[in-house]
Formats: C-alpha cells, sequence, structure tokens
C-alpha cells in the first residue's frame, strides 16, 4: 500500500500536465487550421476579383466567347505542365462518364458566357450578389433531379432568396435591368453544373474533371469566336489574359481547398466578403454607384443561404446521433 502512493501521486501530478498539453497541441492545431483556412479563402476572393477585372479589361477588344477562349487554353497549358511534373494526376483521367462530363461542361460552358456578359455590362456588386442564388438552385435541382427531400429549411431558404433577388432586379421599376436575368440564367447552369459535378467527384479525381472542362469548352468558345482574334491581341493585354487563365483555375483550387480546412458554416458566410469588396473596387475604380438595393438584397439572398447551411448542419447532426436501446 505504500508503496503505490507515489505512484498515484504521480499519476495526479502528470494528468493535469497531459491535459495542459493536449490542450495546447488543440489550439495549435486549430490555429493552423484558421491560418490554412484564411490563405486559402483570401485566395479565392482575390481570384473572383481578378477574373472580374480581366474580363473587364478585355471587352473592349474581345467578345465573351473569346475571352473564355483564352481561360480554357490557359488552363489546359496550366494542367498539362502539373501533369507533366506530377505524372500520377494524369493517371488519374480517365475515359469514365463521359456523357456526364459533357453535360456538365456544356452547362459550366453557359454558365461562364452568362457570368461574362454580365461582368462586362453590369456593375461587379450586381453580378456577385446574384451569383449567390446558386446554393438555393442547387437546392431545388438536387430535390427534383437526385431525389433528396424539400425539408422546411430548404423550402424557408429558398423563398428567403427568392426575396433577395427580387429586391436587386426590381421588376417592374425603372432601375430594373433586363440584363440581369442573363446573369440568373448564369447561376441556374452553375448550379446544373453543379450538381452533376457532385455525381463526378464519387468516381473521377478534381484533375480529371477540371481538365476535361478545359479540353470540352475551349472548342465551344472558339465556336463563338472570330476566327482571327489572336491577331487582336497585342501587349497592353497580357496581364489581364494571364489573370483570366490563373484565376480561372485559382478559383476552383482555392475553394476547394478552403473546405478541407473549414466546414460549410465557417467556407461560405467569408466567401460573401466578395459583394463588399468588388463593390469598393467598383466604386473606386469603375466609377461604379454603390447601390443600397443591391446591398439589401444580397444581405438577404446571404441570410437564406446561411438559413440552409445552419439547417443542413443541424440535420446532419441528428442523424449522426446514436440510436437510443430501451433499458432491459
Amino acid at each position: 500500500m505504500t508503496q503505490g502512493h507515489p505512484a498515484s501521486a504521480g499519476t495526479a501530478i502528470a494528468s493535469p500536465t497531459m491535459a495542459a498539453a493536449d490542450a495546447f497541441a488543440a489550439r495549435h492545431a486549430q490555429f493552423w487550421r484558421l491560418g490554412w483556412l484564411l490563405l486559402w479563402m483570401s485566395g479565392t476572393l482575390i481570384s473572383f476579383v481578378v477574373a472580374a477585372v480581366s474580363v473587364r479589361a478585355l471587352a473592349e477588344s474581345l467578345n465573351a466567347f473569346e475571352i473564355m477562349s483564352v481561360r480554357s487554353a490557359g488552363g489546359i497549358a496550366i494542367l498539362l505542365v502539373m501533369g507533366l511534373a506530377h505524372p500520377q494526376l494524369l493517371h488519374s483521367v480517365t475515359l469514365r462518364h463521359m456523357r456526364m462530363q459533357f453535360l456538365r461542361n456544356a452547362a459550366h460552358f453557359g454558365s461562364q458566357i452568362c457570368w461574362t456578359i454580365a461582368i462586362m455590362v453590369l456593375p461587379f456588386a450586381t453580378v456577385f450578389a446574384l451569383e449567390f442564388t446558386i446554393p438555393a438552385w442547387v437546392t431545388l435541382l438536387a430535390v427534383l433531379f437526385l431525389s433528396e427531400r424539400m425539408t422546411l429549411t430548404r423550402a424557408t431558404a429558398l423563398a428567403i432568396c427568392c426575396v433577395g433577388v427580387l429586391i436587386i432586379l426590381r421588376p417592374g421599376f425603372e432601375a430594373f435591368k433586363p440584363a440581369a436575368l442573363v446573369m440568373i440564367v448564369g447561376a441556374l447552369l452553375f448550379a446544373v453544373a453543379a450538381v452533376i459535378t457532385k455525381r463526378l467527384v464519387v468516381t473521377e479525381s478534381t484533375f480529371s474533371i477540371m481538365l476535361w472542362m478545359n479540353l470540352m469548352q475551349l472548342p465551344m468558345n472558339l465556336a463563338g469566336s472570330d476566327p482571327g482574334f489572336l491577331l487582336r491581341l497585342d501587349h497592353t493585354m497580357v496581364l489581364p489574359l494571364i489573370g483570366i487563365a490563373v484565376a480561372g483555375l485559382a478559383i476552383h483550387y482555392c475553394l476547394a481547398n478552403a473546405f478541407r480546412y473549414g466546414d460549410a458554416m465557417i467556407v461560405v458566410p467569408m466567401d460573401f466578403l466578395r459583394v463588399p469588396l468588388i463593390a469598393a473596387i467598383g466604386w473606386l475604380f469603375y466609377g461604379e454607384h454603390v447601390d443600397a438595393f443591391v446591398f439589401a438584397g444580397a444581405a438577404i439572398i446571404i441570410a437564406g443561404v446561411v438559413w440552409n447551411i445552419h439547417g443542413e448542419a443541424q440535420r446532419g447532426l441528428q442523424l449522426k446521433q446514436p440510436v437510443m436501446q430501451p433499458a432491459e
């Protein structure tokens, strides 16, 4: 008995020390995860801004199809360099589900053209605010085509997002811009691509999806381009041309990595910083009017998206709860 006391005392002393060390390690890991999350989300925000500014800079010389041709060609070049540096990436490219790949890329092609046209003719903030309707469209399409349930939370979020869109568009009023409907169509098409992507990622690598995206969309974009548009390129376009090619891939890459370090409840609200950021750039460099209705509508859309994310998170926690067995 007497020999057991020192061991017991040592254990009692060591336990708080070990607990403190574990707590420190947990805080340290959380700190680094937050740091990486902020890094990747910063990359996402910068990439969106660079892509929008690059399109606006090229709009005087190139049409939407020609700008997206540069984006697709640049994406192919970057991905091939990555594949040569890491051959396992090229080995992940398959010919499976080519019909789904084509359907996804046809929808994504349409969404990119709509987005580019909207950036050319609408204020930046309006385009970015309407982009946030994409999660609502994805929810609706998932219910219609993936047999997911339309819960009360999802229905409420859709209704809230619709109210936000109506505030931004203001149909029937003088401020109504018909071109804004182009962005609504673009958001719907992007949602179609996202729903198909949810099926593709089960068996296909991200690298494979992105490579097929650029390979398939390049001829689609070239079909709407002037055959001699390359002759119109000059040295003054170098920066925006590089910007649209690099940012187009960086958006996907940075956002995907952000989700590795934080769940949707953290990542998506941080993504909403795009609206005030791009509005400030539009005001400072392009003289765009800061529209209170756009910000009000964007806030309502964001509220709907956050409401839906919160509801899905709560639903996920409920599904994970263990089933209590009756006491015998």
